[in-house]
Order: structure tokens, then sequence, then C-alpha cells
């Protein structure tokens, strides 16, 4: 392992689990009780638009019920004190990374504090209960659905993200199971150009060989230290 200058972070749903965070994929591959296909396709959006709408809705209420942990304070601490390059890139749609007060984030499946017009393509901050409102404030029609990247649809900013793959010393992947592409083929990128490459996981994922380096436990104890050691070197 060189000289660390620019990293690139992922977080998935084992960061937040230890908020309270419901993980992505539960007992029997069931996700907050309903199959995935049933809330998050655009077919599923298309076929029972309320159901989809209402388990959104719960989810963005269960946000005020939670709080970030040590993990993303953490993270946060290395956004605000690390003199070079980071990119944190997340596949959490929750909050809780801006709230521990990192700043050069990137939600690559989307965000429950944001709603997306079908109509005119815009988003939007949003907060409320979609199945009250629906009604986009750029164009007026009632035409908002939930600004998350569903299966089947383009995850946002892939092109900067991989740039920055491409550009990396270092790249960490936390709390991820490692099986959902594309962001499961990050460190295959990081690897191409010989960045150091770790993964802090409660156990080993699938891709967990991929890596230089991985570490088990919980992230709330592996991340702070993780980030105390490449501060020490800043």
């Amino acid at each position: 392992m060189g000289p660390v200058r620019n990293i690139v972070v992922l977080t998935g749903a084992g960061i937040s689990a230890e908020s309270g965070l419901a993980t992505f994929r539960g007992p029997g591959g069931l996700w907050e009780g309903h199959r995935v296909e049933d809330v998050c396709t655009p077919e599923a959006l298309m076929r029972d638009e309320a159901l989809v709408l209402r388990f959104y809705d719960a989810r963005r209420a269960a946000l005020a019920t939670v709080e970030p942990n040590a993990a993303h304070q953490a993270l946060a601490r290395l956004d605000a004190e690390w003199p070079g390059q980071l990119m944190i890139v997340t596949q959490n749609v929750d909050d809780l990374h801006e709230r521990a007060g990192a700043q050069r984030l990137v939600h690559i499946h989307g965000e429950l504090l944001s709603a997306l017009c079908r109509s005119c393509g815009e988003n939007a901050r949003f907060s409320g209960a979609m199945m009250e409102s629906r009604v986009c404030p750029s164009c007026g029609r009632d035409a908002l659905r939930p600004d998350i990247v569903f299966f089947g649809e383009m995850p946002y900013e892939m092109e900067r993200i991989e740039r920055a793959l491409m550009e990396c010393d270092t790249f960490v992947s936390i709390g991820t199971s490692g099986a959902v592409y594309p962001a499961a083929g990050f460190v295959q990128i990081a690897n191409a150009t010989n960045a150091w490459t770790l993964e802090l996981n409660l156990k080993r994922s699938p891709g967990s060989h991929h890596f230089d380096e991985a570490r088990e436990g919980p992230a709330s104890r592996l991340v702070p230290e993780w980030v105390e050691s490449v501060l020490a070197q800043a």
C-alpha cells in the first residue's frame, strides 16, 4: 500500500443497519415485508402505484426515528479533514450521511427525501407523504414518484463515479453485500488501476476475494478505526 491521496468509499445497507434501518434483503428475500419486485421496479409502480407510494412514505417517515451512528460520523470527519480527493458513494437512500455532515457524497440509488417528476423529469426535495400530494413544483402536474433508482433503471452519476474509481489510489467498501451491480463491480475497476482495496463488513461478502484486505466486524467500530489511521497519515 503506497501513499494515500485519492479515496473512493462505497457504503451500503450495513452502515445504516446499526442505526436501526432495515437492510435491503431481509429473511426470505423480503424487503421490510415486501417482495422487491412488488415495490422497487417500474412495473410495480405501474401495476400498484398506491402500494409503492405507501411503502416509500413509510420508509421516509422512519428516517425521523433514527440517527447517524459512529460509522457515518467517522466518514463525515474524513470528509471534513481529508486534504486529498474523496468521493463517498452510497447505495443507501437515507439521509444519515448528510446528517452526520458528509458533503462529498453521491447517492447512486436516489434519495428518500427527493421526488422525481414523471412528466418533466425534474427532481426536488420532498419530505411529506406522496400519497397525499404528487404535484410537481416545477411543472404543476400530478406526476411525482419516489426519486429512487428502481431495478432496471440506470443508477445516478455513473460516469463521474467510474472516473473517480479510475483515478483513486484507495477504494473502501463498507457494509455492502457485494451482490448488487454495478456497485459490486467497483472494486474491479479500482483493481485495474492498482488501487489498494479494502472491505469493511460484518462478514465476508461474495466479492471479498477481489479486495486486498477484508476486515470483519460492525461498521461502527471498523470505520472509525480506519478513518483514524488514514487521517494520521495526512
